[in-house]
């Protein structure tokens, strides 16, 4: 499994999401830090949940991060996050 699907199992799994969107935006970074053949380096995800109601900004980003794990963390060069309700 890539990481990208690893990357919307996880947050399917911790967030039941309205919308769920992890977009691979590696190769728009080529030639850049990070980049490697093959992409899935560079993520964009969109996530629409209501267990973000309460949360503040950092809150969610620190949850996304939490349910992602650090072993994927790790294989990820760039994750740019937009959370909402």
């Amino acid at each position: 499994m890539g990481i990208k699907d690893q990357i919307g199992d996880k947050l399917q799994t911790a967030f039941a999401p309205t919308r769920l969107e992890v977009i691979d935006d590696s190769e728009s970074h080529r030639g850049h830090a990070g980049f490697q053949e093959g992409g899935e380096s560079h993520f964009n995800v969109v996530i629409r949940a209501a267990i973000f109601a309460d949360m503040s900004r950092i809150q969610r980003h620190r949850a996304v991060h939490a349910a992602l794990g650090p072993d994927l963390i790790g294989k990820i060069h760039a994750l740019a996050l937009d959370l909402a309700e």
